[in-house]
C-alpha cells in the first residue's frame, strides 16, 4: 500500500470520502481574506480560533509554504436552520479533528488540519486562545488563515458559490496540511 493509500484509507475510515490532493503552492492565501473576517464576520474577535487569533496573512503564507502536500476536504450539506448548520459543523469538526490525529499517529508530526467553518466544538466559545476549553482540539478554518477558497477549490473543479438564501446547498471546505 502507497502512503498515500495509506491516507486515503484513513480519510475514508473518518467518513471524509469527497477529497482532492493539492500542493500548498495552490492555496490561494490573500489579505483580502482578512479584511472579510475583520469587517463583516460576526465571529471577529469573539472565537478563540478565529481572527485576531490567528496567524497574521504574512504568517499563513509562510505557514503553507513549509509543507509539500495538502488535501482539500469537500462537505455538502442543506440546513436552513441555524442550530442545525452548528450541529453539523460540531460534528464534522470533531471528526476532523480525530482524522487529523491518525494521520499524525501514522508518522506524519506535522499533520495540521483547517476545520471547515468556526470551530463550533463548545456550546459558547471564548474570545481569547488563551481561555479556550478545547485549545488541544481546537482548529482554525481556512478562512481564519486568509485562505481564499473560492480561488483555492475552483481549480480542482469543486463547486462554491455565494449563498444568498439559508435553505441553498452549502458546499464547505477543509484542509489537512500533510507532511
Amino acid at each position: 500500500m502507497t502512503e498515500t493509500e495509506k491516507l486515503e484509507d484513513i480519510f475514508r475510515r473518518h467518513g471524509c470520502t469527497d477529497s482532492r490532493w493539492i500542493e500548498p503552492q495552490a492555496i490561494v492565501v490573500s489579505q483580502w481574506v482578512r479584511m472579510k473576517c475583520q469587517y463583516g464576520c460576526p465571529h471577529y474577535g469573539h472565537i478563540a480560533s478565529c481572527p485576531p487569533n490567528t496567524p497574521t496573512v504574512e504568517e499563513c503564507r509562510r505557514f503553507f509554504d513549509e509543507y509539500r502536500t495538502a488535501v482539500v476536504f469537500h462537505f455538502q450539506k442543506t440546513a436552513p436552520e441555524p442550530d442545525v448548520r452548528r450541529a453539523w459543523s460540531a460534528k464534522t469538526n470533531v471528526r476532523l479533528s480525530n482524522l487529523e490525529r491518525d494521520v499524525f499517529l501514522a508518522g506524519y508530526p506535522k499533520a495540521f488540519m483547517l476545520f471547515m467553518d468556526s470551530c463550533h466544538l463548545c456550546a459558547e466559545c471564548v474570545p481569547s486562545r488563551a481561555d479556550c476549553k478545547e485549545a488541544k482540539l481546537s482548529r482554525p478554518s481556512p478562512e481564519g488563515m486568509a485562505v481564499d477558497v473560492f480561488g483555492t477549490v475552483r481549480p480542482l473543479g469543486y463547486p462554491i458559490a455565494v449563498l444568498t438564501d439559508p435553505s441553498q446547498e452549502m458546499n464547505r471546505y477543509a484542509l489537512l496540511m500533510v507532511e
